[in-house]
């Protein structure tokens, strides 16, 4: 929004201030001032001239020979413009002068006469595109006066940017208002509480959308004289920007930045019927030539100006060539109306038409302020045109509806904002911008919002509003109090963050995938019904075939990971994801998200950059996986046991594995009867469908399950200060027993010296028997008040083996 110093006083006193202060204080109300602007300094070295002599060039039919006196001096100008005259008051450029364009005027001769200067156009100054002739002054202005000075122009444009929610301040008036609410100097209106009280017979206006068009006024002007305008108004327009026209456009133009109103003039000798109908286009309507002359192609729910029989104006947009004011025009139509602002910004965006007018109706005009804009027009156009308009007009409202009312607590306000204002103090600063206050009470306000007001909907935005009129500067800083004490964490969330952590020590990788997935991938795993994996969410829109479904199980995901990797010349891969899976539930419900840790492990033990000089390259294989299973439980400090009823692995029995497991190359973990999850080696077919040749084992746990079982509580031990002893057993036993039973059985003995053991070999071959094994286990003993003597040991050591041969039948060897 542009305005210019001078035009602004003529609705609100500024006093003293400076515009570099104005525009302070306007950016402190939140009107962001972008620019302040010094106008025409580039014509400060022009002069008015008097032209004294006018002769006939003799070599030439077209020029004329001036004499130009300024001030004291008089200079001859030849000149060609076919309106220069003796008498005529001009403006001068002498020798020296640069215009603008970067002309610069020397001295010349022009048909052998010297010509020391030239006079101007309105061209040539920059002011319009006006170039039939020079510019021609006011009769009786003085000549020797600084150009810019004699005719006023010496003025400083202001350039306000505008947030969508104010578009009351889309016009000067607009933000007058906002100044005089600092100024505390009233405001001056041309036109206010217009009303058209008497019909007129002469047109007639229809409204056939209304939820569209909820006001439309008119009113009818005569012998309507097409021309110039005069200097004033084509001055404020020029300072803003705009091209002046004719008399007719420049007045609607001045109305529209005056009051925020766009206005339009038909030619109502070109409506047929002497009607407007204000509807949407017909399907033999699509096409439409506005004053722009370029074909617009319209959309059905476009809204139009229409007389009796086809469109005549794009509604809120711009005016078409069929009903366009022409010098010939000697009767028009103004029309003055509110449309719904998304119609507007719709058609505009549609249409890729933007203009003054569409900018405005897009923010929203006020529908009270209609009749003021155009009565405030037609006395203009019957002051500069001659035109005759009677007191009738026609003013359709479909869309009046009752002000807005909100109620305002002085304390809410004064808490909210951290001052002390009174309600007498909050009545005055809101009525400053025009908004009725009644008093209920010491403490309640009750606040009637005036139409042009859009963006008042509810009592906060009445606290911004004297948040702004108080002066966000003078509001105290305080510091806000924050409470020091640490917020409780989500216990799960640093689970979560720690298991990451600490797998990422031992050499995996955390791998974060989508959460969609192809819908094919659960049947590339075998999954099938009865399966709760096997059904699977679907999504509406999804982002591509590969991502149709929400998965049920993190694998496909990894199994994705692990041929792009290898793909890039990295087999060797341990990767673990930490992620929700979703299972589908009743129609129109969310679906169940449990939280799975899963990962896969492939190649190289030791990976890929391990050097052979230190590491010897060794597969991983299922006993790597069920290492990090064991990992991840004793970090989440739950205790494995071979107990059924505890937490243990179990060999799956027939149905009880997972479908794209190996045989004999799987594991599955429980909490007694509860599932948990699994492990093992995944069938070289599947991977295969997943382009991969490479052998891949995985696991898949619940981890919500996990963290719902009871940790061992941490235990405070004091360090040993009596030596320790280690003894061996080996014994021979059959092949079915496994090792972690003999493991277990140690541990579970009670025997009071016992400190620790644990498996350090397990052989089969040369001088065992077929049929059995060779388990070695290491145990260690210590007593927590004595340095042990060898029969201590020795008698604690018996019992131990006694008890593991009777159990499992073995043989003791010392071999």
């Amino acid at each position: 929004m542009k305005f210019t110093l001078s035009w602004l006083k003529n609705y609100v006193d500024t006093g003293d201030l400076s515009a570099e202060e104005l525009a302070e204080k306007l950016t402190m109300l939140g009107l962001e001032v972008d620019s302040v602007t010094p106008l025409f300094q580039d014509l400060g070295a022009l002069f008015t001239g008097l032209v004294v002599e006018a002769e006939k060039h003799p070599d030439a039919d077209k020029l004329t020979i001036c004499q130009v006196q300024i001030g004291e001096d008089t200079h001859q100008i030849v000149c060609g413009a076919p309106n220069v005259r003796q008498g005529l008051a001009v403006v001068v450029a002498l020798p020296g002068t640069v215009l603008p364009g970067n002309f610069k005027i020397k001295k010349s001769k022009i048909r052998g006469v010297a010509s020391s200067g030239m006079i101007c156009s309105e061209r040539e100054l920059g002011l319009s595109n006006e170039h039939d002739g020079i510019m021609e002054l006011p009769e009786g202005t003085e000549h020797g006066q600084v150009f810019i000075d004699a005719l006023k122009l010496s003025d400083i444009c202001i350039e306000v940017d505008l947030t969508p929610n104010r578009p009351d301040c889309a016009s000067v008036i607009g933000v007058a208002r906002e100044v005089s609410s600092f100024t505390g100097t009233p405001l001056k209106i041309p036109v206010t509480k217009a009303e058209i009280t008497t019909e007129s017979q002469e047109f007639d206006v229809e409204i056939q959308a209304p939820e569209l068009c909820p006001r439309y006024a008119g009113r009818l002007i005569k012998n309507v004289k097409i021309g110039p305008s005069p200097w004033w108004l084509r001055k404020c327009l020029l300072s803003v920007g705009l091209r002046p026209i004719n008399n007719i456009v420049d007045i609607t133009n001045f109305v529209m930045l005056e009051y925020g109103q766009p206005l339009h003039a038909f030619d109502f000798d070109n409506l047929s019927g002497g009607k407007i109908i204000v509807r949407t286009p017909s399907e033999d309507e699509l096409s439409f030539s506005t004053l722009d002359e370029s074909e617009r192609k319209l959309g059905r729910d476009m809204l139009m100006i229409c007389d009796g029989e086809k469109p005549v104006a794009v509604a809120g947009v711009m005016g078409g060539l069929n009903s366009e004011v022409s010098d010939q025009s000697t009767t028009i139509l103004l029309e003055s109306a509110c449309f719904n602002a998304v119609s507007i910004r719709k058609t505009a965006r549609n249409l890729n038409l933007s203009t003054d007018a569409s900018y405005r109706f897009e923010r929203g005009v006020d529908p009270e302020g209609t009749i003021n804009a155009l009565n405030r027009a037609t006395q203009l156009i019957c002051e500069l045109s001659g035109g005759q308009a009677a007191d009738e007009g026609i003013d359709r409202f479909p869309g009046n509806k009752e002000l807005t009312i909100l109620p305002l607590s002085v304390s809410r306000t004064n808490t909210l904002l951290g001052i002390d204002i009174n309600a007498d103090q909050l009545s005055g600063m809101l009525e400053s911008i025009d908004l009725s206050c009644t008093q209920q009470d010491s403490d309640n306000l009750s606040v009637t919002v005036p139409s042009f007001r859009v963006d008042l909907e509810r009592e906060a935005d009445l606290v911004e509003e004297v948040a702004r009129l108080y002066g966000y500067n003078n509001i105290p800083t305080t510091l806000p109090s924050v409470n020091l004490s640490y917020p409780e964490q989500d216990s799960n969330r640093l689970k979560r963050l720690a298991i990451s952590k600490k797998l990422t020590t031992v050499g995996y990788t955390e791998a974060i995938n989508y959460s969609f997935i192809s819908d094919s991938h659960v049947n590339l795993l075998k999954i099938e019904a009865p399966d709760s994996r096997a059904d699977s969410v679907k999504l509406l829109n999804p982002l591509s075939e590969d991502q149709a479904v929400m998965r049920t199980t993190l694998l496909p995901g990894l199994l994705e990971n692990v041929k792009r990797n290898i793909n890039f010349q990295k087999p060797s891969i341990k990767f673990f994801e930490l992620g929700k899976v979703f299972t589908p539930t009743e129609k129109n419900q969310q679906p169940i998200e449990t939280t799975r840790l899963a990962g896969v492990l492939s190649g190289n033990q030791h990976g890929d950059d391990s050097s052979p000089l230190y590491f010897k390259h060794a597969a991983v294989d299922i006993f790597d996986a069920k290492g990090t299973v064991e990992f991840i439980l004793r970090e989440m400090a739950l205790e494995l046991t071979t107990d059924a009823s505890g937490l243990h692995f179990k060999t799956p029995d027939n149905g009880d594995a997972e479908p794209f497991t190996e045989a004999g190359q799987a594991l599955n973990i429980y909490s007694g009867d509860h599932f948990l999850g699994s492990l093992g080696k995944i069938e070289e077919n599947i991977l295969r469908k997943f382009s991969i040749k490479n052998t891949v084992y995985f696991f898949d746990l619940n981890y919500d399950g996990l963290c719902q079982l009871a940790a061992e509580l941490k235990q405070f031990s004091s360090l040993p200060v009596y030596p320790s002893v280690k003894r061996d057993i080996a014994l021979v036993v059959s092949e079915n027993i496994s090792a972690g039973e003999l493991l277990e059985t140690v541990k579970t003995s009670r025997e009071k010296l016992l400190e620790a053991t644990e498996i350090f070999d397990v052989f089969q071959g040369e001088k065992i028997p077929e049929g059995y094994k060779s388990v070695a286990l290491t145990i260690t003993y210590r007593s927590q008040t004595k340095t042990l003597t060898e029969k201590n040991v020795e008698k604690s050591h018996s019992k131990i083996v006694r008890m593991l041969t009777d159990k499992f039948g073995g043989s003791f060897r010392n071999a």
